[in-house]
Formats: C-alpha cells, sequence, structure tokens
C-alpha cells in the first residue's frame, strides 16, 4: 500500500494529524531546511503506545507518572517536526517552516545548531527494537514530500550529528531501505558508506 503526503505552504502535511507544539522558533534569517535527521523516541523507554510522547513536546507530560520522566524530562522543552508511531500514522508538532527543538548541540560536517537548518522526524521506537514495515512506508513518503518542498540534500541520524551524546536512531535502523524506498542517490546519505557492507 502506497502512501503519498503533500507539504503545504506553511510547512504543514495535511494528512498528519496536526498537535502544535510550543517548542519552536523563527529559523535564522535565510536558513532553510536542507537536512532530514531520523531519531526514534518511546516513553517510558521501550514502551510503546500511550500520549507520553505528544505530552513531552506539547509540555503537558505529568512527570509525576513515571519516575524516568522524573529523573530525565521534568522540566525539559523540546519537539520534533514529526512522529511516526508504531503503525505508521503520522503526527506533526512544528511547522517544516520553523525550528523545532529536537538536535540539540548538534554537527554536520563542521556546521553547528543543526535545528537551524533541518527538519526533525521521531520513529516511535527504540535502540533494542526493530522499527515496523508501516514506520518505513510512511518515512519514505515523507522525505519524498519534504525533498519536493524544500532543497534536501542530506539525511543522517541524531547519533551521526551528536556523537556521543545520542545513539538513535539505533542499530535497528535500515537505511539502506530507506534509501532503496525514496530512490535517493548515496550522496544524500553522507554517513551511511562508512556503515555499508560490501
Amino acid at each position: 500500500m502506497s502512501v503519498e503526503f503533500a507539504v503545504d505552504a506553511d510547512g504543514w502535511v495535511a494528512a498528519a494529524r496536526q498537535l502544535p507544539s510550543p517548542n519552536f522558533e523563527a529559523r535564522p534569517a535565510g536558513a532553510v531546511p536542507t537536512l532530514i535527521v531520523v531519531h526514534n523516541i518511546s516513553l517510558p523507554p521501550d514502551e510503546f503506545g500511550g500520549t507520553a510522547i505528544a505530552e513531552l513536546f506539547q509540555n503537558t507530560l505529568d512527570c509525576d507518572a513515571h519516575p524516568y520522566y522524573d529523573s530525565h524530562l521534568r522540566g525539559v522543552r523540546v519537539s520534533a517536526h514529526f512522529v511516526i508511531h508504531r503503525d505508521g500514522a503520522l503526527a506533526q508538532f512544528v511547522s517544516c517552516n520553523a525550528r523545532a527543538w529536537h538536535a540539540g548541540p548538534s554537527n554536520f560536517f563542521g556546521r553547528e545548531r543543526c535545528n537551524d537548518f533541518s527538519i526533525g522526524i521521531e520513529l516511535e521506537g527504540s535502540d533494542t527494537t526493530a522499527f515496523e514495515a508501516a514506520q518505513y512506508r510512511t518515512l519514505g513518503a515523507l522525505v519524498s514530500a519534504l525533498k519536493a518542498r524544500y532543497p534536501v540534500d542530506a539525511l543522517a541520524g541524531h547519533s551521526d550529528i551528536a556523537p556521543g551524546r545520542k545513539t538513535d536512531p539505533g542499530p535497528h535502523f535500515e537505511w539502506q531501505r530507506l534509501q532503496k524506498d525514496t530512490a535517493l542517490a548515496d550522496q544524500y546519505f553522507p554517513y551511511l558508506k562508512f556503515s555499508k557492507t560490501l
């Protein structure tokens, strides 16, 4: 089953569930999205389903509801542009025209502050679990739609732009599958050459 998305002039995908986050700001003058950063997220860790991810991005998470929230997320203000759930459902929290707070301290081949020029996509998952086929279908279609709207020229994992600090999307993420699904040339995956098997 094929999936198709379109990004409108305001940076929103009409087919996504729109859950606006307050955790964003304008991109720096002249900055446009050229990088897509793939993440994983699960709240609580390694547990799927529920509303905690949306609550985190909307600053409504009850940090007393789980010890992890209390120790790691209290007072945290983060967001991503998109979340792709285990069933492939797409949610959008920030316009792609705006700067979401997904990457933190980061460096893309010497270019700092990746939030300024990137779009963050979170896959509901973890470093210990394979992703679902439905998630890859949605991700491939979303990447294609983003590339059609913006001058995207690279994709990277959170761990690529924040090595040593972040590990997502983790060892189970299939970069070659994403490349095949999107039919993008090797140049769009500048980190992939280091992990390709011959």
